[in-house]
């Protein structure tokens, strides 16, 4: 890490220079200046009293920050097929079971189904991509077709069928596959 190049960033972030942040750290404009060009190193303290004039701590300024993939296509789909209840489920977001949400694509071939799942806390969001599917939750049933969406809260055992096969965007959170 170029911890001079960090701090120059974070001065020039913050409107200051290099002569007001040495009157703020105590410090001399010229050892700054050799500080942000990595011709010299500051001791911890000192470097903490530069921290606190940028306004940042020591944990945030060495935290490295990766970049989060944002787009997903079909190379980062995780698939597992069930052939006793004909359904196919797609993870179109890697890991989403970390999140708030977990977005996959659900596949149920004819006469296919998903296991019913217990009531919990949460959302599930849904939209048919191809074909029809039935939605059950607790005693109720509803049919959503394709380009429709459905929407419930899971207070109830839920579950999804498909006489003739579909295809549906389906968000829950928290996840729940």
């Amino acid at each position: 890490m170029e911890i001079g190049k960090k701090i120059r960033e974070l001065r020039m972030m913050k409107g200051l220079t290099q002569e007001e942040l040495a009157d703020r750290s105590e410090l001399s404009k010229g050892f700054i200046s050799q500080l942000e060009r990595d011709l010299t190193s500051p001791s911890i303290t000192t470097l903490i009293d530069i921290l606190q004039c940028l306004g940042t701590t020591p944990g945030e300024f060495f935290r490295e920050k990766h970049e989060e993939q944002m787009v997903f296509g079909g190379e980062d789909y995780f698939e597992k097929t069930d052939p006793e209840l004909k359904n196919t489920i797609e993870w179109i977001i890697p890991n989403a079971q970390k999140n708030m949400m977990e977005p996959i694509r659900l596949t149920l071939e004819p006469g296919g189904s998903t296991y019913p799942d217990n009531p919990h806390e949460g959302e599930e969001f849904g939209y048919v991509l191809k074909g029809s599917v039935t939605i059950h939750v607790g005693g109720r049933t509803a049919v959503a077709r394709k380009g429709e969406s459905f929407y419930f809260t899971p207070e109830a055992q839920h579950y999804l069928t498909s006489r003739g096969g579909c295809t549906v965007l389906w968000v829950s959170t928290p996840p729940s596959f």
